[in-house]
């Protein structure tokens, strides 16, 4: 049986500060930088110098390190001045810090300066700081999610994993992470702390390669656990000088060093925080609202506006409809593909039918509603058994088949809002619809109630919301009842982060957004239905989880296609820590986050979610169409993979799946009848 647990996490706003301070401390002719909250000293620079700079570069990686002490100490207005030198045989290393305490974080802007007369052909710069615990839990956003155990299960080449052993480490190049900090949770006695690394990204300086950025990560120590920044060196899952660069393997990513030559100057301004933590799996949360509010990303008038994208996404649905003597309804796939008709992830076909109807006003098509009626009444057609319905109609050949639970609940669950729509304004006939939705969900719902439901992973969170609207559509209590108990359980196996959200891509099998999207939209329809308080806790920890795949600044990209356009990352949200390419899902998403600003009383949370929708719908060319892939990172999954420095930057274009285009005119409704105007 499923152990309980009692749920008390923060339901922390964007403007809480901690009682955070700096201290310098001198112990044995030797400064030590701390890191404190209550006065309990939580981070340290490490014992052997607070400045630590490798000049050699052996077996594929930084080698000779030497470190340097503080010397000298000063007062600069609000800042704490720290000077130390580090004398090499061809010159010296002039080095400071300035550190500041800033809104329950730690400032620092940190200068390295070579004095020497000749060049440095092999330097690594590091940034470190140290944790006391050797057993922390990494939270890397976007890539490694307290060691992501079931990605390592399910296929251990395809994914960063972490075990916490002595010496293993886990460092990525910073424009691989949509929020830029490292984070880790570790437990002291009977309580749980956390801490981060934030960082100002930027290429790397005299960098040997184009395009050469610092990489940011953790590594673990014998008696302790550091956060750390580099200056490119790059591994995971215990190699070095390798990027997560491919669907299912990493490329060799290596002679990431820096040449010094005499006056160069490099600085890097990064913070710290550390902090108490609630509950066990909740420390990831607190940076994730500092990284927020660092970078504020709510500028929204370089985007395309809400009408254009609008006019161009219902014009491409246009182009997608198909119909015939026995059919109707919206292709998934672009004209070089057998033509198909696809519920849910990744075709969204059933989605028009709820859109259509809210935004029709606003369409000027009067053939919207002979278009809902005709494609929703096929899609009732699938056929039901005791495992559900078939997604995929096949138009050539007639025929419907296969299943799975993301796709199923997602149907189910635009199907409902077509449903409640079409009651209010009587321009279509329902009757179809509910009994098809009334038939699926008393499946599911027999499903969910049985004794031995042990559901492989989160994606049949996506359940929880159809099962709810229709319980209040037909009044049925069963449908309540099995919505109720599949998200307390998903909250009992996840709250923890022993086993983070996954499992709701389709070609992933790993800790990713949509696993955590199913549980936050799960959790926030059985708190509006119940209005209990631990559901909306529930929801801002999957809230949580799937905004750290979300962009939060403008990643500077190297020549390609992002660059022709112009291309601003923020915004846009990644996928798996197994796919790391960047996609339009988090339209999708941003209603919700919407309610969760609401309901949290949360400003910054409502305008980046007006961010999220509208940044999306850059890319977008004058037919309508968009690609699903945009290569923000060293990672692609189509076009020529053979170099790993010519990645990024890149585009996919080609595969124009339909649930691109569905998301934006799904979400729009939304926030029509939230009455929010983007």
């Amino acid at each position: 049986m499923r152990k309980q647990i009692v749920i008390a996490l923060f339901l922390i706003p964007l403007t809480a500060t901690w009682a955070q301070q700096l201290s310098i401390v001198k112990n044995n002719d030797a400064y030590t930088v701390n890191v404190t909250n209550n006065k309990q000293t939580l981070m340290s620079s490490p014992k052997e110098g607070l400045w630590s700079i490798a000049t050699g570069w052996e077996n594929g990686w930084p080698s000779n390190w030497q470190h340097a002490q503080i010397s000298e100490i000063k007062e600069v207005g609000e800042w704490k001045e720290v000077i130390g030198k580090l004398t090499l045989p061809e010159g010296d290393w002039l080095l400071k810090d300035y550190y500041r305490e800033e809104a329950g974080k730690i400032k620092c802007i940190r200068r390295y300066e070579w004095k020497g007369k000749q060049t440095l052909e092999t330097v690594t710069l590091s940034v470190r700081f140290q944790l006391p615990s050797n057993n922390a839990k990494p939270f890397l956003p976007g890539i490694l999610y307290y060691g992501n155990p079931s990605g390592e299960k399910n296929g251990k080449d395809n994914v960063a994993w972490y075990h916490g052993e002595a010496g293993e480490e886990a460092l990525f190049e910073e424009h691989r992470y949509p929020m830029p900090f490292s984070s880790v949770e570790w437990k002291t006695g009977n309580n749980y702390y956390g801490a981060a690394l934030h960082t100002v990204p930027s290429p790397v300086y005299k960098g040997n390669h184009f395009d050469q950025w610092w990489s940011l990560g953790v590594k673990t120590n014998a008696n302790n656990t550091e956060l750390e920044l580099l200056s490119g060196p790059i591994g995971y899952n215990g190699q070095h000088n390798i990027a997560k660069a491919l669907q299912s393997s990493p490329m060799p990513y290596g002679d990431t060093y820096i040449k010094v030559t005499p006056g160069t100057v490099i600085e890097k301004t990064f913070y710290l925080e550390v902090y108490p933590v609630a509950q066990q799996g909740a420390g990831f949360q607190r940076p994730i609202y500092t990284s927020i509010n660092l970078l504020k990303p709510f500028y929204t008038d370089d985007f395309p506006s809400y009408d254009e994208i609008i006019k161009l996404k219902y014009r491409f649905t246009n182009s997608r409809w198909v119909e015939g003597a026995d059919y109707a309804g919206y292709n998934m796939f672009p004209s070089f593909v057998k033509p198909q008709i696809i519920l849910g992830w990744a075709g969204q076909c059933e989605a028009p039918a709820y859109a259509m109807q809210v935004l029709a006003n606003e369409l000027h098509d009067n053939s919207v509603w002979n278009k809902v009626q005709r494609s929703l009444d096929h899609i009732c057609t699938s056929p039901i058994d005791q495992e559900g319905f078939c997604i995929i109609y096949d138009i050539n050949s007639k025929t419907w088949t296969g299943k799975d639970p993301v796709s199923q609940g997602q149907t189910m669950n635009s199907i409902a809002l077509a449903i409640k729509e079409g009651r209010k304004n009587k321009k279509v006939n329902t009757a179809k619809w509910e009994a098809f939705l009334k038939k699926s969900t008393t499946v599911f719902a027999d499903r969910i109630l049985a004794p031995n439901w042990k559901p492989v992973n989160t994606a049949e969170a996506f359940f929880i919301a159809p099962l709810i609207e229709a319980s209040q559509l037909f009044n049925n209590p069963t449908f309540k009842k099995a919505a109720l108990k599949a998200a307390d359980y998903y909250a009992t196996r996840h709250l923890s982060m022993e086993e983070p959200y996954w499992g709701g891509t389709l070609d992933a099998t790993c800790e990713d957004k949509e696993g955590s999207w199913g549980a936050f939209q799960g959790f926030l329809a059985a708190y509006e239905l119940t209005k209990e308080p631990k559901y909306l806790t529930y929801a801002k920890h999957a809230c949580d989880v799937t905004l750290s795949y979300t962009v939060l600044w403008d990643i500077p990209l190297p020549a390609g296609r992002l660059a022709d356009h112009g291309f601003k990352s923020r915004g846009w949200t990644g996928v798996s820590a197994q796919n790391q390419h960047l996609d339009v899902y988090g339209v999708l998403i941003a209603p919700s986050v919407y309610k969760m600003g609401i309901y949290l009383k949360d400003e910054s949370l409502k305008k980046l979610a007006k961010t999220m929708f509208l940044s999306c719908g850059q890319m977008t060319d004058p037919t309508g169409s968009q690609g699903e892939q945009i290569q923000e990172t060293n990672f692609a999954q189509h076009g020529d993979m053979s170099d790993v420095f010519k990645l990024r930057g890149g585009y996919s274009e080609s595969w124009t799946v339909y649930w691109i285009t569905a998301h934006f005119l799904h979400a729009a409704a939304e926030f029509k009848e939230m009455g929010v105007k983007l």
